[in-house]
């Protein structure tokens, strides 16, 4: 007496099909799992048990033997509850083994026989329309989830009794249907304005730039100058999530488990904040199965660092590779994982320990070498993958008492959406999408310089003493000024904005 059952396993954001072969054999009752499983996969048999009871069936009094195949990947969490009980049903004849035939399950079982949701269903569901199955029967919070992969029929299920009358033909399950309302691409910028921040229009444009290029920032200023303000803000600017992206957030996030019930696609783009204690682990993700991490939680949107040089000096090195690449490698001795990490970084940070160094108001406290300390905490080579730095000083009370405010997130969003546009038809077939990915040869290729430019460039190192790593950035800014501008041309007054936002070059090199 043997049944097989289709179930999904995801390991990374990938799913691969797991077989969960139930066998009933002569013997002294038992209920043995093999297979690698972990001790969520191992507590199984218990849930399981009271299940059945509870849904009206009995655990058969045979030696139960369940494999999960391929037997060398680690299995973890509860999802193969659901495919082990109806493995049981079929394999002592409760319900017909060819019903099985073709369908994917996957499902955590409560006590009472309730099905419960599970992590990872995007990813599962797109790997089965891949394997050709051609059904998937998933938790009912599950299904606006696995609705979003078309080509592939997803019932719903709430209670085992309802899979297994399901299977006997006695009742047909719901199908879950993607709903235009959920899957609508827009902008949900959390309820927050860039019109609401009062003053820092030089701020405002250093954020307009960095999303139209997609380059990251480094804001610096005392406390209470508006830099968390400001970047909260920051999704509000950017263009909107197109299909393809919205399902690479919401894989991660289906993954993590930070989908909301009943949510089918994350259609904003992301903001993370982690707090300055997290570990390396939590930032880029780790354990010993992975788990995606803060920055790949905010893959397609926005990393912020706040009060960055008090983060550990480890934490900040870790971001060096993913930044690069966007992409987080993760090697256990198991297996090799791939995390998606194409963040924009936004950090912020006071110019000194105290706060105030150079606040023409308040005085500082903290002597230069403490000063210099302190602006060390964070590597050259983490300040060579920030694009623009800007500082952010403490607003006048004439601008924050002022009745008019700056343009809303909108309008600036439409000048972003335009820039991109004209870097996706320059940038077309390179494999790049915006200013800020390009590498050497393309930006030699896209963001030449007049002779006038050049002497420009040159005389702006030898003075304000910038740094050699410097160059690269100032043309890739210098181009997307110059995309906001509508020009196909790096004009003098585009380059000459565009080194003014190398300032810790200047103060720290």
């Amino acid at each position: 007496m043997l049944a097989t059952v289709t179930s999904l396993a995801v390991l990374g954001v990938r799913a691969y099909p797991v077989q969960v072969e139930v066998d009933l054999a002569p013997g002294l009752p038992a209920f043995n799992t093999v297979g690698l499983p972990d001790g969520a996969v191992r507590e199984s048999k218990e849930r399981v048990r009271a299940a059945l009871a509870n849904s009206g069936f009995y655990l058969p009094v045979n030696r139960i033997t369940v494999n999960l195949a391929p037997a060398d990947i680690k299995k973890e969490g509860a999802a193969f509850d659901l495919p082990m009980a109806l493995g049981i049903l079929a394999a002592s004849g409760a319900v017909p083994a060819e019903a099985l035939l073709g369908l994917g399950v996957v499902g955590e079982l409560a006590l009472d026989g309730a099905i419960r949701p599970v992590r990872g269903v995007l990813p599962m569901a797109a790997r089965a329309r891949a394997l050709g199955l051609k059904a998937l029967l998933v938790p009912e919070a599950n299904g606006p989830e696995a609705a979003v992969v078309e080509g592939l029929r997803v019932y719903t299920v709430g209670r085992l009794d309802q899979a297994a009358s399901h299977l006997l033909g006695r009742e047909e399950l719901p199908q879950a249907q993607a709903d235009p309302a959920l899957l609508a691409l827009g902008q949900d910028s959390h309820g927050l304005d860039l019109n609401e921040v009062r003053g820092q229009e030089h701020v405002k444009r250093a954020l307009t730039i960095a999303a139209a290029g997609g380059h990251n920032v480094m804001m610096v200023g005392p406390p209470g100058s508006g830099k968390t303000m400001l970047a909260r803000r920051l999704p509000g600017i950017l263009p909107p999530l197109s299909f393809e992206e919205a399902l690479q957030v919401t894989q991660v996030a289906s993954v993590a488990g930070t989908l909301s019930s009943g949510q089918a696609l994350v259609t904003a783009r992301p903001f993370r904040s982690p707090h300055h204690t997290i570990s390396d682990a939590g930032l880029i993700g780790g354990g010993t199965i992975p788990r995606p991490g803060e920055v790949s939680l905010a893959h397609q949107g926005v990393l912020f660092l706040d009060e960055l040089p008090e983060f550990k000096k480890s934490v900040l090195e870790v971001l060096r590779q993913p930044l690069e690449s966007g992409v987080v490698t993760i090697t256990r001795a198991a297996a090799t994982v791939d995390f998606p990490a194409r963040v924009m970084l936004v950090a912020a940070m006071n110019p000194c320990p105290c706060g105030y160094y150079g606040d023409p108001k308040r005085q500082c406290t903290c002597a230069p070498q403490q000063v210099r300390n302190y602006f060390n905490r964070v590597s050259g080579p983490l300040l060579d993958r920030i694009d623009i730095q800007v500082q952010v000083p403490a607003v006048p009370f004439k601008e924050l008492a002022a009745d008019t405010a700056g343009p809303p997130s909108a309008t600036v969003r439409e000048q972003v959406v335009t820039a991109r546009e004209r870097q996706a038809a320059r940038l077309e077939g390179s494999g790049v999408f915006c200013n800020a990915q390009m590498g050497t040869a393309l930006t030699r290729k896209y963001c030449r310089l007049s002779n006038a430019g050049l002497s420009l460039l040159e005389k702006a190192m030898e003075r304000l003493g910038l740094s050699a790593r410097a160059y690269g950035r100032i043309h890739k800014i210098a181009r997307t000024i110059a995309d906001l501008e509508g020009s196909e041309t790096i004009e003098l007054q585009h380059l000459s904005e565009a080194i003014g936002y190398r300032s810790l070059d200047r103060n720290i090199a």
